[in-house]
């Protein structure tokens, strides 16, 4: 009998090496929401650098406040999403594997970034038409037309929303109960108008339906 060989030893670094090559695939997975969070990543170290009024002139330039929305709305809706108010990177990159991650995943490239400037512009404009019409009327200080409005939480809410016809019934209804709860206790409580924003993109979010209704068709069986 020709003995057996001895088992190759187990080389130390093949449970990291096997877990990175597992997060390289996930992140390859869904590329456009990794360039996103990388983008975000460098803009925040950024931020860091500046000092306190500089970084509130820097970003209410690039805010999507009813002056800078009249001057150039086209450049602020861009370099909105660019930009994180508050400069904590890390919840967001939970977040966006959580939420975007999976719904780039499922939906494709183009259709998950469909839903989310669709979320982050309508919002955008009708929760600053909201604040303009209550500048017009006095319900609101003429200041608020320069307020400090950045940030990629619209988009955000409109993924979070359209994930909903990801999850299969009766879990699905689970889902949307705590979506428009999480979101609507805000808009009634606080009833600022990024917390009518936030809610605004949820329901388009929601409206984004037809955009879903091919990943969610199963392949009819072989004729027989």
């Amino acid at each position: 009998m020709t003995p057996s060989s001895p088992a190759p030893p187990t080389r130390p670094h093949d449970g990291a090496g096997s877990w990175l090559r597992s997060a390289g695939s996930w992140i390859r997975s869904a590329p456009g929401t990794y360039i996103w969070l990388a983008a975000l990543f460098v803009t925040t170290v950024l931020v860091h650098q500046m000092s306190p009024g500089f970084e509130e002139d820097f970003l209410r330039q690039r805010s999507t406040n009813i002056h800078e929305l009249s001057e150039n709305p086209v450049r602020v809706l861009i370099t909105s999403t660019l930009w994180i108010d508050g400069g904590h990177w890390l919840p967001y990159a939970a977040l966006y594997t959580v939420f975007h991650a999976p719904a780039e995943r499922w939906l494709g490239t183009l259709r998950w970034l469909a839903v989310a400037i669709a979320a982050h512009v309508l919002a955008t404009f009708a929760s600053e038409g909201v604040l303009a019409w209550g500048i017009r009327h006095g319900h609101v200080s003429p200041a608020a037309a320069n307020t400090l409005d950045i940030g990629v939480s619209y988009a955000l809410a409109g993924v979070i929303a359209v994930l909903t016809y990801r999850i299969p019934t009766p879990w699905r209804y689970v889902y949307l109960f705590a979506v428009l709860v999480f979101y609507g206790i805000p808009l009634i409580a606080g009833r600022t108008f990024t917390d009518l924003g936030h809610f605004i993109s949820v329901l388009i979010g929601l409206a984004c339906y037809p955009l879903t209704r091919s990943r969610n068709r199963t392949k009819a069986p072989p004729a027989q």
